[in-house]
């Protein structure tokens, strides 16, 4: 590729990119394209302007949308199916009725951010907000408050934990990376993610719900809503079955810890059951019987339930799958190389350093894991030559950055876009603020807790 203006390599790298983000906000936002062929097209552009071989561009929009729907797009349909037997037997109903008792309709919201945070310790994020999605729109229902409000804090609580609590795949990248101990960032994570969560989930939640008037897509809404007048399952076996592929994967990483080379069956049972397809794959089937034929369905109507949950989520799965596609080829045109180039050329405080990494990867790339695992190998030697760093504290500065403001090429932005029915620029306001007050709060309280420790 040549030089744009006289630009520098990574200068005119970042340049198009620039331009083909804005392309894609314009196309979809003003003229209301469809995003899943406005990712394609822009995918296709920013390759080819930036220099990639026609071929090489195709393969990773191919690549990058099978990558990204290799494992989503058995996650999105096996706990669609658990949203949807927690919505026909009214299960969602009986959490949602529990939380509003618990803890009072004013402070519901604030359940909600726990809800997120305990779910999502062991799934990832597109996990966690498939299986809580049916109960932000039952408590929204129920307590008529704004859909955000109910939605933010949960989006919260799953977020801060994506990015910075173990054993979440992320924070371990960059704990194995930097040779941190694994307890003492446990406990930082908590110290630094509660508060961060608080303030991006029901603060930032109640504020932005009053200014964002948002309704459940219909098919969604209708297809998760309680329709029989039927008795209500118990609210210990509904959390049970919610929570069942949140424990087997829980049991997978503590296996993983417990005997990282896998030297027992034992270690290899657990870590197969705690596969977030195989987990997900069991709690659904769990769920025919347990808010299935235990609620007086037959086989005829549990097999109904489970087909026509998945029409509503296809354009949901396409969409995420061209985020993927658009990520891809970010990656593979030299971008994210371009950005960490750019950041190590400036001198800085190393958790400083390690945010900015991984925040600038994360910004070009659309993807936490990647940002993370890129970052965790360009901050690593710059560690080891700053001798005194808290190290744990450089980790969780990493996960920091690795969440800050999701947009357009983060497959996230398009599941919280569809899922809560916003426009373009509704999502960016709601969500991409979240994501960025998480990430500055987590680098705030990172540094402060550098100073005190």
């Amino acid at each position: 590729m040549s030089s744009l203006f006289g630009l520098s390599h990574n200068a005119t790298l970042m340049f198009w990119t620039l331009l083909t983000i804005v392309f894609l906000i314009v196309l979809i936002s003003k003229y209301k394209w469809n995003p899943f062929v406005t990712l394609l097209i822009s995918a296709l552009l920013l390759g080819l302007l930036t220099g990639m071989k026609p071929a090489d561009v195709i393969t990773s929009i191919t690549g990058g949308l099978g990558g990204t729907l290799g494992t989503i797009a058995i996650v999105i349909a096996l706990g669609t199916m658990l949203g949807k037997m927690m919505a026909e037997s009214g299960g969602a109903e009986q959490i949602a009725n529990t939380l509003v008792d618990r803890f009072g309709e004013k402070r519901v919201h604030w359940a909600m951010m726990i809800v997120g945070f305990i779910v999502g310790i062991p799934v990832f994020f597109e996990v966690g907000v498939i299986l809580l999605i049916p109960i932000v729109f039952t408590v929204a229902r129920k307590t008529k408050m704004p859909l955000l409000q109910i939605g933010i804090p949960i989006l919260a609580g799953l977020s801060t934990v994506h990015g910075l609590v173990p054993p979440h795949p992320a924070p371990m990248i960059a704990i194995d990376a930097y040779q941190a101990d694994l307890g003492r960032t446990i406990l930082y994570s908590f110290i630094i993610g509660i508060p961060a969560a608080i303030i991006a989930g029901p603060v930032f939640g109640k504020f932005i719900g009053k200014r964002i008037q948002t309704e459940p897509p219909a098919e969604l809404a209708e297809q998760f809503s309680n329709k029989a007048d039927r008795k209500l399952p118990g609210f210990g076996i509904t959390l049970f079955t919610i929570l069942l592929p949140v424990i087997l994967m829980l049991i997978g990483s503590i296996a993983d810890i417990i005997d990282p080379e896998a030297t027992s069956s034992f270690t290899l049972f657990c870590e197969f059951i705690g596969h977030e397809v195989i987990a997900l794959l069991i709690a659904a089937v769990f769920s025919f019987f347990s808010l299935g034929f235990a609620r007086g369905f037959n086989k005829h109507e549990i097999s109904r339930f489970t087909s026509e949950c998945l029409a509503p989520i296809a354009t949901i799965v396409l969409i995420i799958g061209a985020g993927g596609a658009f990520k891809q080829v970010l990656i593979n045109s030299g971008v994210g190389t371009a950005i960490a180039e750019i950041a190590t050329g400036a001198n800085l405080n190393v958790i400083l350093f390690a945010w900015l990494v991984a925040a600038l990867i994360r910004i070009a790339t659309g993807s936490a894991t990647v940002a993370m695992t890129t970052a965790a190998g360009i901050v690593a030697p710059v560690l080891a030559m700053t001798p005194g760093a808290n190290v744990e504290l450089v980790v969780l500065a990493t996960g920091a950055g690795s969440i800050v403001l999701s947009h357009v090429n983060d497959a996230g932005f398009w599941m919280v876009k569809e899922f809560f029915n916003m426009t373009v620029p509704q999502t960016l306001k709601s969500w991409t603020v979240m994501e960025t007050i998480l990430s500055v709060i987590g680098l705030v309280l990172a540094l402060t807790l550098n100073v005190i420790i």
